[in-house]
């Protein structure tokens, strides 16, 4: 299949969305099915955290979805790289949000290569508002869609954390957030314990005490499944790029939060 070629002032730009509406197959038109449709099962992702420390910033999420009142799946990813130095992380329908997850990974991917350097932090964090807002219509059938993007600034040498409504609003917070069902619960532990100052020891411990705390209160959250090995997903975000934090860090860091509760008297 030869590659398509466009006049100079047709050109669509670094968007890989705008390349894909000229070449692609045409787009189904129509809204999307009213309330009065048969209710299908969707399968919701829940608590999504970011925290910024000295480095850079944190994000976790845990691994659980859920199907109505029922476990749709106990080991489902919520944290991803967006590109070298940034992540999203998803909280709603997961299926749309995978999908546009992985859309957003392919339009920083196509401008880079196109413009030949990367798009700015605010440039990214702008582009995914409008994915947002362009799922709009889903959402407001129930399909709702909203993430943390967060990442490490090169120009201003540090992290940035941003939010969304489900209008595509973008808002960005000076020290952490919390969203999805347990994000309430999740965002209390963390103003308790934050401090300006935390190394990422510091920072990855309160993260996780954060979802162990919205899994205590929010049946939609997972805590720890110590029996099947899983346990929250968690990244690092900093000038040396985007990384994983192990299973096995992360189950040491819930092992001696659990230790610690047992310790001062406080059921686990």
């Amino acid at each position: 299949m030869p590659l398509p070629s466009f006049a100079a002032g047709d050109d669509p730009g670094p968007s890989f969305s705008e390349l894909l509406r000229r070449t692609g197959p045409p787009q189904r038109t129509g809204s999307a099915p009213g309330p009065s449709s048969v209710s299908l099962p969707v399968t919701h992702a829940t608590t999504i955290v970011a925290l910024r420390y000295a480095e850079g910033v944190v994000m976790a999420g845990d691994r659980r979805a859920t199907e109505g009142h029922t476990i749709a799946h106990r080991a489902i990813e919520k944290v991803f790289a967006a590109d070298r130095h940034s992540g999203v992380s998803i909280a709603g329908a997961a299926g749309p949000a995978v999908e546009m997850v992985r859309l957003f990974q392919t339009e920083l991917e196509h401008y880079e290569k196109v413009e030949g350097s990367a798009l700015s932090l605010e440039g990214k964090a702008n582009k995914l508002g409008q994915m947002v807002r362009a799922n709009l219509p889903m959402a407001m059938e129930g399909l709702a869609v909203v993430p943390i993007f967060a990442g490490f600034d090169l120009r201003r040498g540090l992290g940035r954390i941003f939010k969304y409504d489900l209008t595509g609003g973008r808002y960005e917070e000076a020290d952490f957030h919390a969203t999805g069902s347990g994000g309430r619960d999740a965002r209390t532990t963390i103003k308790l314990g934050f401090r300006s100052d935390m190394d990422r020891a510091a920072v990855i411990e309160l993260a996780v005490a954060s979802l162990y705390q919205a899994a205590d209160e929010d049946s939609a959250t997972g805590g720890p499944d110590v029996v099947r090995g899983i346990y929250p997903t968690v990244a690092t975000i900093t000038a040396s790029g985007f990384a994983r934090v192990s299973e096995a860090e992360v189950a040491e860091r819930f092992g001696a939060l659990i230790s610690h509760k047992i310790a001062e008297g406080t059921r686990p």
